[in-house]
């Protein structure tokens, strides 16, 4: 293929070297003549272990060179990446001036191109922002997207000092795109790469960049103030965190990294606070775990809103308990949120299978009155009791029953706070809290 890498930086000089190592030829663009000028000679713009001899070798081959004409750049090449700097405002939101800019320049550079172009977005720009490039580019080509060119989000995942390798065998590729045709160029861009395509949405993509970096920065900052407070209490916190990502079930995983409602129950609301109390008896401050039950709250605080928002005062829960599998209902968020409305004047129903059982075979019977207190008259036999109170049900927990009731009966408006599956989104009667 003929690429060509807009922006000679940190990102755009690796992608150059490892795009060539894989047999392509490109063209690297800049605005700053020194950068071009080195490229041209086979020299890196930035320090990379293994980049120079990488770089070094493609020039050789005639596969590396540079220029600061961008019509050049994209007359000599069907497919350019974008990897120019989007640094922070003031504000703190992405400064995406030179993103835009390049748009513009190659839009008009597009005014003599015959054959369809592609755009890839790799640089970190902020959901919406293909869209404007895709505005900017018609505008100053005169062309039509996903007919004379294609734009698609492609953000990278580089880590200074390892980037070669994080280039060749990266965890997976995302494309975004709106389009099926404009997959194609990045399935031959990467098809030496041993790692799995996945091809979705434009702004699905676009956001990609803020959550896996944020969680990279969450991941630092609570293994550091698990260190603070083993430190003071005179505990080896290597130690302790190298027997914490030994867990791959729970702790290095996939569970609980999903959107749904609130944590709730026995464990988490007091281990979170007995932590917090330890790091404070040793005077450590843990601002990022400090932080997780007053977001937790906030999240119950959504789904007060969302209901109130529908101006209806006659509703029906299915779900009391803090999740499924259980009869437990200590600290249970749909708990909070029925007694809130109810104080608010709302006629509400309940039903929960594994309640109902425990209260009529007599299992943890004391505790769940005693939590529960006159709610425990809301509580309802049937599904089919919920559905006579009102056609308008929250679901606070997710079971088999519920999925399939509710698949089988559309005249039901749901407001769903622990995500059903993907079967009832399409509908105009459902809404998610938070998807």
């Amino acid at each position: 293929m003929k690429v060509s890498v807009f922006g000679l930086g940190y990102v755009g000089c690796v992608s150059i070297g490892c795009i060539a190592a894989s047999g392509h030829r490109v063209i690297g663009v800049d605005v700053i003549e020194e950068k071009v000028e080195q490229v041209n000679n086979g020299i890196p713009t930035i320090f990379e272990p293994g980049l120079d001899d990488l770089m070094e070798k493609s020039h050789s081959e005639g596969l590396v060179s540079a220029t600061t004409s961008v019509e050049n750049a994209i007359l000599n090449s069907t497919i350019s990446l974008v990897t120019v700097g989007t640094p922070s405002s003031p504000n703190g939101d992405l400064n995406l001036t030179y993103i835009y800019r390049v748009a513009e320049n190659i839009g008009k550079a597009l005014k003599k191109v015959n054959h369809i172009h592609t755009i890839a977005i790799r640089s970190t720009v902020k959901p919406g922002t293909c869209d404007q490039v895709i505005s900017l580019i018609e505008k100053t080509s005169g062309k039509t997207v996903n007919k004379d060119f294609y734009v698609v989000s492609n953000p990278e995942f580089l880590r200074e000092g390892t980037a070669i390798e994080d280039y060749m065998n990266p965890p997976y590729v995302l494309v975004g795109a709106d389009n099926q045709d404009a997959f194609v160029p990045l399935r031959e861009l990467y098809s030496n790469l041993k790692a799995e395509i996945y091809e979705v949405s434009l702004k699905t993509v676009e956001v990609m960049k803020y959550i896996n970096n944020s969680w990279h920065a969450l991941k630092v900052t609570f293994g550091n103030e698990v260190g603070a407070v083993c430190k003071e209490l005179g505990i080896d916190s290597q130690e302790v965190m190298k027997l914490f990502t030994k867990d791959t079930a729970l702790n290095i995983s996939a569970n609980y990294l999903r959107p749904g409602f609130a944590y709730g129950g026995s464990c988490l609301p007091k281990d979170l606070s007995g932590f917090l109390n330890l790091a404070s008896s040793v005077n450590v401050s843990s601002s990022l775990l400090e932080g997780v039950g007053k977001s937790n709250q906030e999240h119950i605080d959504r789904a007060i809103d969302l209901i109130i928002s529908r101006n209806e005062k006659k509703i029906c829960f299915y779900g009391i308990t803090f999740k499924e599998g259980t009869d437990d209902v200590r600290n249970s968020p749909s708990l909070e949120v029925i007694n809130f409305l109810l104080k608010k004047g709302y006629e509400i129903k309940i039903f929960d299978r594994d309640v109902n059982l425990a209260l009529n075979e007599g299992r943890n019977l004391a505790t769940i009155r005693y939590i529960l207190g006159d709610v425990v008259d809301l509580l309802v036999d049937s599904i089919e009791e919920l559905e006579v109170h009102s056609p308008y049900m929250i679901v606070a927990k997710s079971t088999p029953e519920i999925k399939d009731y509710l698949v089988s009966n559309e005249r039901k408006e749901i407001l769903d706070l622990v995500f059903l599956g993907n079967d009832l989104r399409s509908r105009e009667n459902y809404r998610g809290l938070a998807w």
